[in-house]
């Protein structure tokens, strides 16, 4: 029962830390954290009794808890921030604006089918370009503040 409850603890951990430096928006969502890590535990145990090794434990339980957090809209900002609007935020100032318009980008988002590998698509230029804009237009319109 302690060792189940320590992979539950780790799993946990690991999960809040992904989420805080790339979905900071879920980060309230404590249940979802909670019964994530429960679930990858389970798969680890899972696994490590149908025999498999430590490494492939790893793996399944890994794939269970970042399932459907691979791809950031939070990370997609923050780039396209840090690369594309270097002349207006300091370097603190980016983490914040990024948290604050990703619910004012949804419509941009919704155009894509942001799977955990969208990333390495040839749409991912696309809405990179398209966020680049969208953004622009927003920031001479509301201003940064």
């Amino acid at each position: 029962m302690k060792k189940e409850q320590k992979d539950f603890s780790y799993y946990q951990l690991k999960l809040q830390e992904h989420i805080e430096a790339s979905f900071p928006e879920k980060l309230e969502d404590t249940k979802f954290i909670s019964q994530r890590a429960r679930w990858a535990a389970n798969a680890y145990e899972g696994a490590f009794r149908s025999g498999n090794g430590v490494h492939k434990c790893d793996e399944i339980a890994d794939y269970i808890l970042y399932e459907g957090l691979h791809f950031s809209k939070y990370d997609s900002l923050f780039d396209v921030l840090t690369n594309e609007f270097t002349d207006l935020f300091f370097d603190f100032e980016y983490r914040d604006f990024a948290l604050k318009i990703v619910p004012i980008c949804a419509e941009v988002f919704a155009k894509y089918d942001l799977t955990d590998d969208f990333a390495y698509s040839n749409d991912y230029d696309l809405l990179y370009t398209e966020l680049t804009g969208f953004i622009a237009i927003w920031i001479e319109k509301n201003g940064i503040q």
